[in-house]
């Protein structure tokens, strides 16, 4: 996979995007060496990258996140260093911004920076099986009113439709053409399909740019 410098990646809650996240800083320290990658949802949610904190250490991946991540302090707070993701032009970085206006808001506090680098992609990713994103033109409009709050255009989409632990092949190839149909609508292209490394062998050759996720344990 090709990278950009800087990769955004954001979608709406249960979309999946923080583990596609976590998958891709990893694929990212293979190819670069440098690798960072920034949290901005920055209300405590449900799942964030802090939960890796461990393993992402270990593999020499720079975690940064807010000093509140995994706390039970409700305090819309910026990571202090998120600034070196543009200061910083050695360093390739993912940035896993959340769906809602405060995680988007927090990503237009750098993204004039990004937009002057121009050295960037920002993938939507799209779950068919989330209730507010369930058909195409639901999901083309989180997409536009995240795109307002943070001041940057996604350049691709990403398919993750999945039932977490009910997800079977057949699950993946249903979601295609809805996938296909966000694409026509947005006019964007379809960067990748992800489905857990176990479903691929049974994938492959039937979903163009399949992408396989490594579940990582939760440290």
């Amino acid at each position: 996979m090709d990278f950009k410098r800087i990769t955004v990646i954001s979608g709406h809650f249960g979309s999946g995007k923080t583990g596609i996240a976590v998958n891709m800083a990893f694929d990212l320290k293979k190819r670069h060496g440098s690798a960072a990658i920034a949290d901005l949802d920055i209300v405590n949610p449900y799942f964030r990258t802090k939960d890796s904190e461990k393993m992402l250490s270990g593999a020499g991946i720079r975690l940064i996140c807010s000093e509140y991540a995994n706390t039970n302090v409700d305090i819309p707070a910026l990571p202090q260093d998120i600034y070196a993701i543009t200061d910083d032009r050695s360093l390739y970085s993912i940035i896993d911004v959340g769906g809602d206006d405060r995680g988007a808001l927090a990503l237009g506090r750098i993204s004039p920076e990004i937009r002057r680098e121009n050295d960037y992609d920002m993938l939507y990713v799209v779950n068919m099986y989330r209730p507010l994103t369930s058909d195409p033109e639901s999901a083309a409009e989180v997409m536009r009113e995240i795109e307002a709050a943070c001041g940057l255009r996604f350049t691709a989409i990403v398919n993750n439709s999945n039932l977490g632990r009910e997800t079977t092949a057949e699950t993946v190839l249903r979601s295609c053409g809805y996938a296909d149909e966000i694409c026509r609508i947005t006019g964007l292209p379809l960067r990748m399909t992800s489905a857990v490394q176990s479903l691929c062998p049974v994938l492959s050759g039937k979903i163009n740019g399949l992408y396989p996720l490594v579940l990582k344990e939760q440290q």
